[in-house]
This record gives C-alpha cells, structure tokens and sequence, in this order.
C-alpha cells in the first residue's frame, strides 16, 4: 500500500507548485548622458511619446497609484499600473492590469544608468504566459521592448 501512496505524493506535489515564472531583459547603450535619457522617458505616460505602437496614453489615479490606459495603434487597449518610482534611480516598476499580451501576472522594470559617456537602458520583465507557449509569451515581450527601446535611442539627445 506504501509503494501506491507515492506516485499519488508525487503528483501533489508537482500539482501544487506554481508555474515558473519566465523573463526576458532587453538593453540598449545610448550615446547620451542618463539625465538626458531619464527625460526622454518621462513619467508614467512618457511612453506615448517614444514607444512606436502607441497611439495615445491617458493618465489616471487607482488606489494612490498612477495608471495608464494605453490605446495601441491598429487596435487595442493596455492598462498598467505604477507600482514603484525611483527618479533618483532612474528607474519605475509597472504591473499589467488588462490588455491583449499573452501574458498574465506581469511585472517590470525600466531603468537608466551611466556606461561610459553615454547610458544603458535595461528593460526587464518576469510573467506567466497566458494562451500562448512560453516562447510565443517570451517573444511578445521582447518586441515590445525592443520596439521601445528604439524609440528611446531615436528621441534622447
């Protein structure tokens, strides 16, 4: 009876421990000082002004927290929350609230730092992936922030 309680153990177990989470980090060296960069990038709606697919950003309250409806173009509607803000860092925290990306229980970060007499930026990002493969979630995100990050490139000075 011993040897037939495992497998059933066994199964519990796997059953009850949580996805792992995936990331993805992107970064892109700007020839620009961080200040520059961090301006660039602005505030929490900052993003409708460098990031490529989006159409226009509204700002709002939720909770003491800064969020932002984000209207993509072509279609689409992103809401995301501000979770944490460093401007002495040069670095803010974002959750997903609601939108088209596969991805669910999202959570990144965009920060600036100095790297020769120019700057890095590091987009990161952990989620779960949500009806999409792991990979097809993965390669979402990355465009996304490649996509950004070009942005940010094109519009620092």
């Amino acid at each position: 009876m011993f040897k037939s309680a495992i497998p059933a153990v066994a199964l519990a177990v796997v059953a009850g421990t949580p996805a792992f989470a995936l990331e993805v980090t992107k970064t892109t060296m700007i020839a620009a000082s961080p200040d520059a960069v961090w301006k660039t990038i602005g505030g929490f709606c900052g993003i409708g002004n460098w990031h490529p697919v989006i159409e226009t950003c509204a700002l709002s309250k939720n909770g003491g927290k800064e969020q932002r409806t984000l209207h993509l173009k072509g279609g689409g509607l992103l809401v995301e929350q501000e979770q944490d803000r460093d401007d002495k860092k040069m670095a803010y925290t974002y959750t997903i609230l609601s939108g088209p990306l596969p991805v669910e229980d999202y959570r990144s970060t965009i920060m600036v730092e100095k790297e020769g007499s120019g700057s890095i930026v590091t987009w990161t990002g952990s989620f779960k992936a949500k009806g999409a493969p792991d990979d097809k979630a993965k390669d979402a995100i990355a465009g996304v922030y490649d996509a950004g990050l070009k942005g940010i490139a094109a519009k620092a000075k």
